[in-house]
C-alpha cells in the first residue's frame, strides 16, 4: 500500500535540516518545539528510519535524511507553487515591459519564468525593440518600465550594471580578420555609428555586409561567419561568441543596461518585478580584461 507524505511534516523535517536544530526551526515555522518534535517522530515512524543523528542539542542529517531533503524541497516548492496559483488573488493586473532586441538574452526568459511562478496572476506583457522606440513608447505611457541600452543615464532611471561593448562572430571564425571587416546591423542599431566611428578612428577600412530592420537576418549573418556585429558582454545567445581579437580590432568602450519606471509602477508585484530585473542583470557581470 502507498503511503502519503504529509506536508506538515516535510516543512517541519526541511526546516530542522536547513537550521540545524529543533529550536530555530520552531521558531521559524512559528510552532512550539514539541510540536516540530512530533512531526519529526511521527515522519521517522512513517518511513520506518531514522532521519536524524542526535548530538546532545544538535541533529545532523543521515544519508537516508539527506535524500529525503532532496524530495522534500522539490515537493514543497510545487505545493506552495500549485496552492498560489490557484488561490492567491493579490497577484493580479497587467504590466508591459519594454527590452531591447539585443538584451532579451539570456536574462529576459528567467525573469519571465519567475514572475510565471511568483506572480501568477499578473498578465505580462513583453514588448522588443529599439532604445529610441522603447524610450518614445513610455514617454507615451505605453509601457511600464523599460529596459534601454545607453551610454549615459536619463532622468529618472538607474543603472543596473554597465559592462563593454564587444565585438561578436561565430563561434571560431575568421570573419574579424578580414580587410575591409565585413559589418551586420539593423538600420537603427545604436551601437552601428559607435562601430564605425571606432574602426575609422584605428584606421580599419570596413563595409556593411548587411543593413536591415530584423535582427533574426543579421544574427544569421553573423553566425555563418559573413561578417562581425557588436553586442554588450554577456547578453550573446550560444551560436554567437565574443571575438577575441588581441587589440586587432578597437576597443568600443563601456555600456550601460538602464531601468526606467513609470509612476504607476508601484505596488508589491510591481516591485517584485523590478527585482527580479536587477537580480538577473546584475549577474551578467563579467571580468572587463576578458572582452580584450
Amino acid at each position: 500500500m502507498k503511503r502519503n507524505l504529509d506536508m506538515a511534516t516535510l516543512r517541519s523535517f526541511t526546516a530542522v535540516a536547513e537550521q540545524g536544530g529543533v529550536t530555530r526551526a520552531a521558531a521559524s515555522l512559528h510552532l512550539t518545539q514539541s510540536a516540530v518534535s512530533m512531526q519529526i517522530k511521527r515522519l521517522e515512524e512513517q518511513l520506518d528510519m531514522k532521519l536524524f543523528e542526535r548530538h546532545n542539542r544538535t541533529l545532523s542529517l543521515l544519508p537516508a535524511g539527506e535524500q529525503l531533503l532532496s524530495y522534500a524541497r522539490r515537493i514543497l516548492e510545487m505545493n506552495d507553487e500549485a496552492v498560489s496559483r490557484l488561490t492567491d488573488e493579490a497577484f493580479e493586473g497587467e504590466l508591459t515591459l519594454g527590452v531591447p532586441h539585443d538584451i532579451v538574452y539570456p536574462s529576459i526568459p528567467k525573469v519571465l519564468r519567475a514572475v510565471a511562478t511568483q506572480f501568477p496572476r499578473l498578465k505580462l506583457n513583453l514588448v522588443s525593440s529599439y532604445t529610441s522606440a522603447l524610450h518614445e513608447a513610455f514617454g507615451r505611457g505605453e509601457c511600464d518600465l523599460i529596459l534601454t541600452t545607453e551610454q549615459t543615464l536619463h532622468k529618472g532611471g538607474e543603472t543596473l550594471i554597465e559592462l563593454p561593448l564587444v565585438f561578436v562572430g561565430a563561434p571560431g571564425g575568421s570573419a574579424w580578420r578580414e580587410r575591409p571587416l565585413r559589418l551586420a546591423f539593423e538600420n537603427r542599431c545604436i551601437f552601428r555609428p559607435r562601430v564605425q566611428s571606432a574602426l575609422d578612428s584605428a584606421g580599419i577600412d570596413w563595409n556593411m555586409a548587411v543593413q536591415s530592420k530584423s535582427t533574426r537576418t543579421v544574427e544569421a549573418t553573423v553566425s555563418a561567419d559573413l561578417a562581425v556585429h557588436a553586442m554588450i558582454a554577456g547578453t550573446m545567445r550560444g551560436d554567437l561568441n565574443m571575438v577575441e581579437h588581441g587589440g586587432a580590432l578597437p576597443d568600443l568602450g563601456m555600456q550601460k543596461i538602464n531601468l526606467y519606471t513609470g509612476a504607476g509602477c508601484t505596488g508589491p508585484v510591481a516591485e517584485g518585478v523590478i527585482s527580479l530585473l536587477r537580480n538577473e542583470y546584475v549577474k551578467l557581470d563579467i571580468p572587463i580584461g576578458h572582452a580584450a
